[in-house]
């Protein structure tokens, strides 16, 4: 693919053509790369961009290392009435989990509702997606996982628990669905980084150094460990996340979950968990999304003078419209793509784009 650099924007197709030669290129197959590649483009289009192109140079380099696995389908390990348990061996996340939650969808199509946790998983991006997948098929979707644990309890001085992600779907009429998509630290620790290399401080709230002091030093703050939202609230919603998912899967937690990018030879992973309610066994559907819709519109309609409201899920419709005829991507990240493009021998290059206005 080649695209004019007098270009401002790329095309989802365009980038999806471009990230799916390169994941092909270092290992993955056809299938399985242009998979993935939907779910970074996604991401993209989503206004997700921490889960988006740039997580290409690390997946590309943990292929080329052998830590990430290159199947393309989780082993079912159990399968019994409403739930199943996969192992998905280091693959990737956004594979296995767009398994799982066709597996989950299908079983509440039976069951009313489909429960499939995941163990031994690679990053899945954007858990909203998953969640919006179900939304998509007339059911309540959740997803979660856990992550390397940079957390620590209220007035502990030691990280326990990620910032695990929870992802809420629920279909609704005239307007973008609810989709509540949110990690659990106060801050992400991508924000406390950039204040890094920008020298300014952090607001206290957002981390402690590593005896448990809040600081508003970002590099103390990298050194040591992120608070949760909400405090000791924040917190026991992490360690849920953290005990389901694993406890479920049988899979990795706490501190069996290690760091994605420290040692890129190796292996990241994590276990995640999947619930489908098939909204058709509780209710008309229709007459659901009715209700959601006249929620989410009440909120809206319920903001101060001079103010607006974004219900969850609003943005990333929002993002998604704006996006419909491309993206920017910034011109440092495709210089990033275009070195990564060359050094795999392919001669695909991303444009140095700047934002539409």
């Amino acid at each position: 693919m080649s695209i004019d650099a007098t270009e401002n924007t790329v095309s989802a197709a365009e980038a999806e053509a471009f990230v799916t030669a390169l994941l092909s290129k270092a290992g993955l197959q056809d299938a399985a790369a242009a998979g993935v590649s939907r779910a970074i483009v996604d991401a993209e289009l989503a206004g997700l961009s921490s889960h988006g192109l740039s997580q290409l140079p690390m997946y590309v380099r943990r292929l080329q290392l052998g830590s990430v696995s290159t199947a393309s389908r989780a082993v079912i390990v159990e399968d019994r009435d409403a739930i199943a348990v996969l192992d998905a061996q280091g693959m990737f996340g956004q594979l296995a989990g767009d398994q799982a939650m066709q597996i989950a969808i299908e079983k509440s199509r039976r069951f009313g509702v489909g429960v499939v946790a995941v163990r031994n998983s690679f990053h899945f991006g954007a858990a909203g997606r998953f969640a919006q997948q179900a939304s998509d098929s007339d059911c309540i979707g959740m997803a979660m996982c856990n992550t390397k644990p940079m957390m620590p309890a209220p007035g502990g001085a030691e990280r326990l628990v990620g910032n695990n992600p929870l992802a809420v779907g629920i279909p609704a009429k005239d307007g973008a669905d609810f989709l509540l998509d949110m990690a659990l630290s106060e801050a992400a620790l991508a924000k406390v980084r950039i204040a890094d290399r920008e020298n300014r401080p952090i607001p206290a709230t957002w981390a402690v150094d590593k005896d448990g002091t809040p600081t508003t030093d970002a590099k103390a703050a990298i050194a040591g460990m992120m608070l949760p939202a909400g405090g000791a609230k924040g917190f026991g919603l992490a360690l849920a996340i953290n005990l389901l998912a694993s406890g479920l899967a049988q899979g990795p937690g706490g501190d069996d979950v290690p760091s994605m990018y420290d040692d890129l030879a190796k292996p990241f992973v994590c276990s995640l968990l999947f619930i489908a309610f098939d909204i058709a066994h509780f209710r008309g559907v229709d007459s659901l999304r009715v209700d959601v819709g006249a929620a989410l519109n009440r909120m809206r309609q319920s903001r101060s003078p001079g103010e607006s409201i974004r219900t969850p899920g609003q943005r990333n419709a929002e993002s998604r419209h704006q996006k419909a005829q491309g993206f920017a991507v910034p011109r440092s990240l495709a210089d990033t793509l275009n070195a990564l493009s060359r050094d795999l021998g392919l001669s695909l290059r991303m444009a140095d784009v700047k934002a539409p206005n």
